[in-house]
């Protein structure tokens, strides 16, 4: 993978920053799990995230921040929370969770959803949820750049006979254009792009690997 991965701070700092943006109180959490889930958890070099379950992307994109601009998600893509992980992704089955190794996956701009999933597998590495990609993005801003931003393809949505939708999810930054309004240029978007599309700016986010943790 790339050499691009952004490290993430300590457990303890991501903790912080979590409560200071109230993402436990969406999860039903309180301060002191958190903070005590990320004590126990070790050093390493991991992104500390929430089940999407229980802190879905349509209340989190709202928490990023560019400079002074407030993230969203796109006015098509009103069913966001419905992206699930794709079969062979398993999450933990605690509340907060570990993962591990996270990189935007730069060397892979301009391939397709479709050509990038199975080459991250063949690397051992597992592609991002949106709302894993929302969480690093929470951590660290500095993570979507212009032309350098990433897709999420380990959420997909499955349509009521089992087929994937063709959407695949993103982050990326509002020029302000079409329905995103100019007020929003230079905030941070949750977006999608086809799966059979390629894009130069967009990267594919993964990580190597995920781990539960208990309050």
């Amino acid at each position: 993978m790339s050499e691009t991965s952004h490290t993430v701070t300590s457990l303890s700092t991501q903790a912080e920053r979590l409560i200071e943006l109230g993402v436990h109180e969406i999860a039903g959490l309180s301060a002191a799990e958190v903070r005590a889930a990320a004590e126990g958890a070790g050093d390493g070099d991991f992104l500390l995230a929430v089940r999407p379950d229980l802190a879905p992307a349509s209340a989190l994109a709202p928490l990023l921040r560019r400079r002074d601009k407030a993230g969203f998600v796109v006015t098509d893509m009103t069913d966001a929370d419905l992206f699930a992980p794709l079969d062979g992704i398993d999450l933990p089955d605690t509340p907060l969770y570990l993962v591990s190794g996270v990189d935007r996956g730069d060397d892979m701009a301009n391939w397709s959803p479709d050509e990038a999933l199975p080459a991250l597998t063949a690397a051992s590495r597992t592609p991002l949820l949106l709302t894993e990609g929302i969480h690093w993005v929470l951590q660290r801003p500095d993570v979507l750049e212009r032309n350098h931003c990433f897709m999420t393809i380990g959420s997909r949505l499955r349509r009521p006979k089992g087929t994937l939708d063709a959407r695949t999810p993103a982050l990326w930054i509002s020029n302000g254009t079409g329905r995103d309004g100019r007020e929003r240029r230079d905030a941070p978007k949750v977006g999608w792009c086809w799966a059979g599309n390629r894009h130069t700016w967009l990267g594919f986010a993964s990580g190597s690997g995920r781990r539960g943790l208990n309050p």
